[in-house]
């Protein structure tokens, strides 16, 4: 699936939904919580979404991967602080809501690194650097590999090809 814009990816909606509840907990008259803490729970939960957002607008895939290693970064980041807070006693009433922000900030990371593994095997280069040849190499690939799936599959179930093809 390709999105057009980055509020569509499910990772960077994870992402806010991390950052929102890091604010919401930050943001909590009852929680007391350190000037120090506070600021680099919120700068480095926001910067999850915020290096995926650029990332993204980037239009090169080697910029993609670099932002989204730097969010999955925020995203561990984020995470190590949560663990500080669940070993404080100050924050010992709110360990159910730490325990699920530490979960979306997991998820994050396991979403940023399924991404960054798939872009890591891409042939294409990026949105910038896609011109009318390299599309039309693209899509022959594509048409080239379809046809190919198609051969294979009239084969019959025991021909070498047909094997080869499902082992690989």
């Amino acid at each position: 699936m390709t999105y057009q814009r980055f509020e569509d990816l499910p990772v960077w909606q994870e992402a806010i939904r991390l950052a929102e509840g890091v604010y919401d907990l930050t943001e909590n008259p009852n929680v007391k919580i350190s000037y120090s803490l506070r600021d680099q729970i919120e700068r480095s939960s926001l910067s999850i979404s915020d290096n995926i957002a650029e990332g993204f607008e980037r239009g090169t895939t080697a910029e993609l991967l670099a932002f989204i290693y730097i969010s999955r970064g925020s995203a561990g980041e984020t995470r190590s602080k949560l663990c500080f807070m669940e070993r404080r006693p100050a924050f010992g009433g709110l360990k159910a809501e730490i325990g699920r922000l530490k979960k979306l900030a997991e998820s994050c990371s396991r979403q940023l690194r399924g991404w960054a593994d798939s872009l890591q095997n891409s042939s294409i280069k990026g949105q910038r650097h896609l011109n009318a040849k390299v599309r039309e190499q693209e899509d022959q690939r594509k048409r080239a590999t379809a046809f190919q799936k198609k051969l294979l599959e009239t084969l019959p179930p025991d021909h070498p090809l047909r094997k080869k093809a499902e082992e690989d």
